[in-house]
């Protein structure tokens, strides 16, 4: 009897990214947008590509300590900041990163970066309450649906 090799798919080899690569990455972007920063802004202050930056954010290719301390640099934040609520971080991490992961989401959507610029611009702190207590209620209203 012939014994066939199977030829594995190029798809079956690819690698798929670290969930702290993934992390590190989201927390760059994260940044990123907080400072209103284009990808190749960076890429420019970096000496790198703007393609790299993408790479870098989605997970795709990891970051080098050095490389992550000159963006870490760039973008006024210390080291530790990219791993904050990181996989395997702290014993709980699993109800750390599902607590965390939230608010990650929202400022990486883009209406949520918008409401914390503009929120964070109201100084008066009676306002700020009102505006938390509107959402709040508008949350409950949207649930009843």
């Amino acid at each position: 009897m012939l014994d066939i090799a199977k030829k594995k798919s190029p798809a079956s080899n690819t690698k798929k990214p670290n969930p702290i690569d993934i992390h590190v990455g989201g927390r760059v972007r994260l940044r990123r947008m907080m400072l209103n920063m284009s990808q190749e802004k960076l890429g420019e202050q970096l000496g790198i590509t703007f393609q790299q930056i993408q790479k870098y954010e989605k997970g795709t290719n990891r970051v080098g300590a050095s490389r992550l301390q000159n963006i870490a640099t760039v973008l006024s934040v210390p080291i530790g900041f990219f791993f904050d609520g990181a996989p395997g971080n702290t014993p709980n991490s699993a109800a750390d990163a599902k607590s965390g992961s939230y608010v990650v989401d929202f400022l990486s959507s883009s209406e949520g970066l918008q409401l914390n610029r503009a929120f964070v611009r109201i100084a008066d702190s009676k306002v700020r309450k009102r505006l938390v207590d509107l959402v709040r209620s508008l949350a409950e209203d949207g649930s009843d649906n």
